[in-house]
C-alpha cells in the first residue's frame, strides 16, 4: 500500500495546536485565542488540499495511510477517505474556526482550557470520519466524548453538570455495546479467514456479510444502538435537549453541526456494508422510528418557550429525515441523507449562533420576552429569516434539496415497500414551517413591548462575517447542489452495490 501522509498531517495540526496552547500563560488570552483560530484555519486549508487531491470519480477509499500499531492483534493505524467522509471532514474543519471565532467575546473565563478542548474535539471528530480500522475508530469515538463533556460541564448553563453527565453516560452506554461487537467481529474474522484477528474495516467488509443472519442481527443492533444514541433517534434522544440548552453557543454549534452526524455516518459506514441482510431486515422498523422522530421532534419544538430548546428539538426532527433516507436504501435517498447532514450542520449551526448572539445581548432566551425587534435590529432579523427559511427547506436554499431527495428516494424504495413513510415524513416539512415561522413572528414582528429591547445593538462586523460565510454555502447548496452531490455520488453507488450484492435483488 502506497502511504499518503496528508490525512495524518490534517490530524496532527489540531493535536500540535492544542499542545502548544498548554504552554501559553493563562493571562495571555489574546495569544491563546489567535493561536486557536489560526490552527483551526490551517486545518481547514489542509482539508481543502486533501479535497483537491481527492478524485470524486474514483471508487473505494483514497489517500490511505497505514502503520502497524499493535502487531500481535493485527491492529493498524489506518486512515482514508471516500466521498461521504470527505464531505464531513470539510464540514468539521469549516465549522471549528467559526465556533472559535464566534466565542471570542462570550467565553471570558478559562479561555486556555476552552480553546484546548475545542481543538482536541476537532481531533476526535476528524479521526472518526477518516478511520478505517475499527479499533482506531473506537479510540477516536471515545476521545471525542472527553472534550465535549468538559465544554458542557464547565462553560454551560445552570444545569450543566446534569446535562454533561447525561450526555456522557448515554454515549458511553452505546459505545460499550459497539466495543463488544467490534471484538466479536475481529475474533470471527480470525476463525473464518487466513487474516487472523483483524479490525481492518476494508477486510471486514468482505467477511462480515457472510456471518449467519441470526448472529448478524445482534451485531447489527449493537452498532445501531450506539449510533442511534448519537443521532439521536427517537426514543434515544432525551439527552440532546439538555446538552444543547446547557452547552455554550460554540458547544451547541459543533454538537449540532458535526457530532450528531457521527451517528448517521456510522450507520452508513458500518451498519449497511457490514450487515447488509440485517439492514434490510430492520429497515422498516428503523424507518418507523425515524418518521416518529420527524413528527415528534417537530411537535415538541412547536410548544417550546425557549428558543434554544426549540432549535434542539428541531434537530431530532431533521435527523429523522437523514435516518429515513439511509434505510430507504435508494441512490436518491442516500445522496439526500448525506447532503442533508451538511445542510443541517449549516442551518442549525447558524440558528444556534443567532440564538447565542441575541442571548449575549439580553441574557434571555424566552420567546415571550421578545417582540418587534425588526425595528431595532433589522440586520439580525433578516439573517434570522434566511436561516429559518433554510432550516424549513425553502426551494433555493440548502434544506430543500436534501429533503426532496430523501422523500423522492423513500417514495420509490423497494426496501421500505410503502408510500406511507414518505407521506407521514412530509408532514415534518409543514410542522417545521409552523414552529420556525411562529417563533420568528413572535420574536421579530409586532410592537416593542419590552423597553429593554429598544437598547439592542444590531449585528457587529464580526457577527456578520461569520454568518455571511455560512450564508454563502446555504445559498450555494440550494442553487447548485451538484457541487456537493458529485463528491459523494460514486461512494454512494459503491455502498449500495455492496449492500445489494449480499441481498436478494432489492436494487
Amino acid at each position: 500500500m502506497e502511504n499518503n501522509f496528508l490525512l495524518t498531517y490534517l490530524l496532527l495540526i489540531p493535536i500540535i495546536g492544542s499542545i502548544l496552547i498548554l504552554f501559553i500563560k493563562e493571562s495571555q488570552v489574546k495569544a491563546i485565542k489567535w493561536l486557536g483560530l489560526l490552527v483551526s484555519l490551517f486545518a481547514f486549508i489542509v482539508s481543502l488540499i486533501v479535497y483537491s487531491k481527492f478524485d470524486a470519480a474514483k471508487s473505494g477509499f483514497q489517500m490511505l495511510h497505514q502503520l502497524t500499531w499493535i502487531k500481535n492483534l493485527n491492529i493498524s493505524y489506518l486512515v482514508g477517505v471516500d466521498g461521504i467522509s470527505m464531505l464531513l471532514i470539510l464540514l468539521t474543519t469549516f465549522l471549528t474556526p467559526i465556533t472559535l471565532f464566534s466565542s471570542w467575546e462570550s467565553i471570558k473565563h478559562k479561555v486556555k482550557q476552552f480553546t484546548f478542548f475545542m481543538l482536541f474535539l476537532e481531533v476526535g471528530m476528524l479521526g472518526v470520519f477518516m478511520s478505517l480500522d475499527l479499533f482506531l475508530f473506537y479510540i477516536f469515538w471515545e476521545v471525542m466524548l472527553i472534550p465535549m463533556y468538559f465544554i458542557i460541564g464547565i462553560w454551560g448553563g445552570k444545569e450543566r453538570i446534569y446535562a454533561s453527565v447525561k450526555f456522557f453516560i448515554y454515549t458511553m452506554a452505546g459505545s460499550l455495546l459497539m466495543l463488544v461487537a467490534i471484538i466479536w467481529l475481529a475474533v470471527y474474522a480470525g476463525k473464518v479467514s487466513s487474516l487472523g484477528f483483524t479490525t481492518n474495516l476494508i477486510d471486514l467488509y468482505k467477511i462480515s456479510p457472510t456471518i449467519p443472519l441470526d448472529i448478524q442481527k445482534y451485531l447489527f443492533l449493537a452498532f445501531f444502538v450506539s449510533f442511534a444514541i448519537k443521532v439521536p433517534l427517537f426514543p434515544l434522544h432525551t439527552w440532546l435537549p439538555d446538552a444543547h440548552v446547557q452547552a455554550p453557543t460554540a458547544g451547541s454549534v459543533i454538537l449540532a453541526g458535526v457530532l450528531l452526524k457521527m451517528g448517521t455516518y456510522g450507520l452508513l459506514r458500518f451498519n449497511l456494508p457490514l450487515f447488509p441482510q440485517s439492514s434490510v431486515e430492520y429497515a422498516g422498523f428503523i424507518s418507523v422510528l425515524a418518521v416518529i422522530g420527524i413528527i415528534y421532534g417537530a411537535l415538541v419544538a412547536m410548544v417550546q418557550k425557549d428558543m434554544k430548546k426549540l432549535v434542539a428539538y428541531s434537530s431530532v426532527s431533521h435527523l429523522g429525515f437523514v435516518v429515513l433516507g439511509i434505510f430507504a436504501m435508494t441512490f436518491e435517498s442516500v445522496q439526500g441523507a448525506v447532503v442533508q447532514m451538511v445542510n443541517h450542520g449549516l442551518s442549525t449551526g447558524a440558528l444556534f449562533l443567532m440564538v447565542g448572539m441575541i442571548y449575549e445581548r439580553t441574557h434571555n432566551r424566552d420567546i415571550s420576552y421578545y417582540g418587534g425587534i425588526a425595528k431595532v435590529v433589522p440586520l439580525f432579523s433578516v439573517a434570522l429569516m434566511i436561516t429559518s427559511l433554510s432550516s424549513i427547506g425553502l426551494p433555493g436554499l440548502n434544506g430543500f434539496i436534501g429533503e426532496f431527495l430523501i422523500l423522492t428516494g423513500s417514495f420509490k424504495s423497494v426496501v421500505l415497500g410503502s408510500w406511507w413513510y414518505t407521506i407521514f415524513a412530509s408532514s415534518g416539512v409543514i410542522f417545521a414551517a409552523v414552529y420556525l415561522l411562529w417563533m420568528y413572528q413572535r420574536v421579530v414582528f409586532g410592537e416593542v413591548t419590552n423597553s429593554e429591547l429598544k437598547k439592542l445593538t444590531d449585528l457587529t462586523g464580526k457577527e456578520m462575517s461569520v454568518l455571511g460565510v455560512m450564508f454563502i454555502f446555504i445559498i450555494w447548496l440550494g442553487v447548485y447542489p451538484s457541487t456537493f452531490l458529485n463528491i459523494t455520488s460514486v461512494s454512494t453507488g459503491d455502498l449500495l452495490k455492496n449492500v445489494s450484492s449480499f441481498t436478494i435483488n432489492l436494487f
